[in-house]
This record gives C-alpha cells, structure tokens and sequence, in this order.
C-alpha cells in the first residue's frame, strides 16, 4: 500500500535559557555580570527529495521537534543553537496547514529537488543576566528563559509528478501498455487489481522526458471503498493528459467508458476537464476486429479521439505514441524555478497552562 497523505504535528525546539553568572577574578570579588544567552532553538523543515519514493517512513513517525537550544554560561558565553529538523518527502509533496476548523491551506508545492518550507521556527534563545544591569543595579540576578517553539498540525500530500495517466477497468491490458511504450517493468498478471499502486514510467523525447502513471483499477463503486477504492486517483491531478483504456473484448466496451467516466467524476472532478483519449486494446482479437466499426461510432465524443491499439501485438502503437506528444506538448509551457525556499509562519497552539 502507498502511503501519499499524513498529518505530522512539527514544534519548533525551544530556546536555551539565559546564564546567571557574575564575573569573578583576583582582587576584583564582585565583578560585574557576565551570564551568556541561550541559543535558539531548531527549526523544522519539509524538504523534496528525488531520493524518496513515498510517506511511509513520515507516516510512521508524524512528530517532527527541532533540536533544543543551549542555554548561555558563563564569561558571556552564547548557548548553542538548537539543530535544525528537515523531513524528507518525495517530489510532488504538497504541504497544508491546518486551521482552527481543520480546513486545510496550502502553503508550499515541492516539485524540485531541494525545494524546502520552513514550518515550526525555533525559540529565541533567552537573554544572560549581562542585559539586566543597570547604573543602580550592577550586579542583577536574574535572566530570562528561553521562548517555546511555533507547533502546529501540518497535512503532507503526495501526488505523482506525471504528464499521462492511464486508467481503466480491471485486465484492460494498462500494465501492458505501460511496459512497451516506456519500458517499465510493472507486474503484468490475468487477474484483476494487479496493480496495487500507481506505477511509474517514462517515455523518451526530443526535449524532455514524459512521465507515464499506470494507476491501478476501477470498478463500479470504486468512489464508496469498493475493489481498491478510488484515493490514488490524486496522482492524476498533475497530469496534462488522460488515458481511459478498454478492453476491447469485453462485454460491453461502452459500459465499461461509462463507468470510468462516472467514476472518475464522482471521486476527482476536476479531472474531467483534463485533455483525454479513450483508447480500446486487443484489437488483434477476431472478436475485436469483428466490432471496431461500432466502437468507433459508440465511443466517440466531442473532443475526446478515439484509438485502437494492441499493447501486447503492437498494432496502433506508432499512431497512438504520435498522437500522445501532440497533446502533451500543446500543454508543454514551463515554468520558472520555484523558490528554493518558501517560509510559514504558524500561529503557536496554546498549551495549557502556558
């Protein structure tokens, strides 16, 4: 099972304590003060990283604290600082917060490698006795201790960085069709579900690469739970383009277009205005051949181009692979870098008795 959203609480480490220490040195018994201050705390960071595949190792711990600060000593000695707490989490990592009703706000997308949000700061360190003296009062004892941490609840979700996503009905052939056109190695059985999580590959081009998502199946009633639900279809959400693959000789390839379609919309609306292509598979069937005609009228829709293919013969795979770049590259505009570093500033959680 893949692990693709979490809810972590992150504290920020609480600052050192400010030092009580008066300056002691021959013939000079009542020196002046000269207690350091403490160092502040650690902050915590969420951080992508092409290294990391999924949430699991974040699932299972979901506390993050930065390091504590130490506190100031003597000699107007400073504490050290707290270290710093970066979470790691895969490319396509989006980071929300929550608010005081559980609604949810983005605050960063960490697409690139590096991309970093800073989400609990650490305390301020507290200050020595040496900032309490005064003309009247030369010799205080007194220092301050060091500020808390920022804390607050904070949802990861992950979702594929992908151009094309295929989705179909069980034993449509996608396993098989993601292995010819990008290489990838997924496990390709005659029973439905084989694909328990979404599998990735990439297809070579002239200016990039594509990146290809096999997600696993659906079936009539994926949106309440049922075969393995329908919560992976957030790793569509980034895609430029969408693939509903058929089985060609199944009994009722019509049905089976009708049922994705409604699927789909019931669990990710916003899916439906993506471009897509209704492609129909094992078209080197004779059952198949004897009904293309049909199919070709039956499925068509505004829009939306339909294609024959055989993934597993090879047949309307260069047309299909044609017709694949074109749309994707109509959608093909780049972005500049995001920020390498984005910054939340979380109001602290109030504790009790705090």
């Amino acid at each position: 099972m893949i692990i693709d959203g979490v809810e972590v609480l992150v504290t920020g480490g609480a600052g050192g304590d400010g030092s009580i220490s008066l300056h002691h040195e021959r013939y000079i018994p009542r020196g002046g003060p000269d207690g350091g201050d403490g160092g502040k705390g650690g902050d915590v960071f969420i951080m992508a990283s092409s290294e990391v595949d999924g949430l699991a190792r974040v699932y299972q711990r979901r506390r993050f604290t930065g390091g504590k600060g130490e506190p100031g000593s003597k000699d107007k000695k400073h504490g050290r600082d707290g270290e710093n707490t970066v979470v790691m989490v895969p490319l396509g990592t989006s980071v929300f917060v929550l608010g005081n009703s559980d609604e949810k706000r983005l605050v960063a997308d960490l697409t690139v490698d590096g991309q970093k949000v800073l989400v609990a700061m650490g305390g301020r360190g507290g200050l020595g006795n040496i900032h309490y003296a005064t003309a009247a009062h030369q010799a205080p004892l007194v220092a301050s201790s060091g500020e808390k941490g920022e804390e607050c609840h904070i949802v990861l979700e992950f979702k594929l960085l992908t151009d094309i996503c295929i989705i179909g009905p069980p034993n449509s052939g996608k396993s098989v069709l993601l292995s010819v056109i990008t290489g990838a190695e997924p496990e390709i059985g005659d029973y439905p579900f084989t694909t328990q999580k979404p599998v990735l590959g990439t297809i070579a081009s002239d200016r990039d690469e594509i990146f290809v998502a096999e997600l696993p199946a659906l079936i009539s009633g994926s949106h309440n739970g049922k075969g393995l639900g329908c919560g992976f279809l957030r790793h569509a959400e980034r895609a430029k383009l969408i693939i509903y693959l058929l089985d060609g000789s199944s009994a009722s390839p019509v049905e089976d277009k009708a049922m994705l379609i409604e699927e789909v919309s019931l669990c990710r609306e916003k899916l439906m205005i993506k471009p897509s292509i209704i492609v129909v598979n094992k078209i080197d069937l004779p059952q198949v051949q004897h009904r293309l005609s049909w199919l070709n009228e039956t499925l068509g829709a505004p829009g939306v181009p339909v294609m024959f293919i055989s993934a597993l013969g090879g047949q309307g795979i260069p047309e299909f692979m044609r017709r694949v770049k074109e749309m994707i590259s109509r959608d093909d505009v780049k972005e500049g870098p995001p920020s390498p570093v984005a910054i939340f500033h979380p109001r602290p959680i109030r504790r009790k008795g705090g």
